[in-house]
């Protein structure tokens, strides 16, 4: 088939490399969002994609609204058979999803129906689930409510950040799109509606939803640094400031803080929290870089009683 991929973050590109390594089928061009600034200078800069489509000498579309008219024409003039997406990042309206005969087909990082939207790793992460996967599935206008073509399963480890599960998705994901693509020119695959039961949102976090809250139990404290790992970044306040969590150590058994407060041995940081009391193992002061969590105890100079999250940001 004559492809058009979709697909912005580094976390698409190995869907796209599969579809180019496939032999199989003609990628024509590729669709990603414009260039965004980046950087300390923030100059503009093309997305993952883009770069690598540039490599593969493939024509690049960078639409502001896939509804633009420009942007339109030259996809009717290519003719897609297929549009398979991968973290595109826009809403596509239904003039474009008429526009290949095959349709848009997505690659979406949950089991659906469950976590449907921006952010479906990072909620499955948080909310404590033991397995999840990745669904091909035709685009409709809803919300990530089209019929399915396939899944693949993937196990959620104990210690899994989002970043972690994610980049194990993203490749084995690759090859079920791939495989979408093919059962899709043969006419051996058809999509199945999704459930009606079973369905949860998975909106994009925001900075707010990534605050450690240290009343909680340890084990959802550790849920949240590790869902909000590496984007939003989980963080806490200590004295005025920001402290972003990016590493913290559960040690069930031992309850002798308050929530919130810290207590500092030789090699060792702990937090209290509403169950039982968690290490710290690698922080970023505001302004700073990633730094061992004893590191910035000892240049602190923590008073006993001291806790995180006490006051506001000031």
């Amino acid at each position: 088939m004559k492809l058009v991929f979709a697909g912005t973050p580094e976390v698409a590109v190995p869907a796209l490399d599969a579809l180019l390594a496939s032999g199989r089928h003609e990628v024509a061009a590729v669709v990603t969002r414009p260039d965004a600034p980046a950087g300390r200078g923030r100059r503009l800069v093309a997305s993952p994609v883009a770069e690598r489509a540039e490599e593969a000498g493939i024509e690049v579309l960078k639409p502001v609204k896939p509804r633009d008219e420009d942007f339109l024409a030259r996809l009717r003039e290519i003719a897609p058979d297929c549009c398979p997406v991968v973290a595109y990042g826009a809403l596509l309206p239904r003039v474009a999803l008429d526009i290949p005969a095959h349709g848009w087909v997505n690659l979406h990082f949950s089991l659906l129906p469950a976590w449907r939207g921006a952010a479906p790793v990072q909620h499955a992460v948080m909310a404590g689930d033991e397995m999840t996967g990745a669904a091909t599935f035709q685009i409709e206008e809803g919300l990530d409510s089209g019929p399915v073509y396939g899944v693949i399963t993937e196990a959620v480890r104990p210690t899994d950040t989002s970043g972690d599960l994610l980049t194990r998705l993203a490749f084995a994901g690759s090859g079920l799109l791939a495989a979408t693509m093919d059962g899709i020119e043969d006419g051996t695959l058809k999509p199945r509606p999704q459930p009606a039961d079973g369905i949860t949102l998975a909106p994009k976090l925001s900075v707010e939803d990534a605050r450690v809250d240290w009343g909680a139990p340890a084990l959802r404290v550790d849920r949240v640094v590790r869902a909000c790992t590496p984007a939003p970044g989980a963080w806490t306040v200590f004295r005025g400031e920001r402290l972003k969590l990016i590493q913290i150590g559960l040690f069930p058994g031992r309850t002798e803080l308050a929530a919130g407060e810290l207590a500092v041995g030789k090699n060792a940081v702990h937090v209290g929290t509403g169950s039982h009391d968690v290490e710290l193992l690698w922080v970023q002061p505001q302004g700073k870089k990633p730094m061992r969590a004893a590191d910035w105890a000892r240049g602190v100079r923590i008073a006993p009683g001291e806790r995180l999250g006490a006051a506001d940001v000031g």
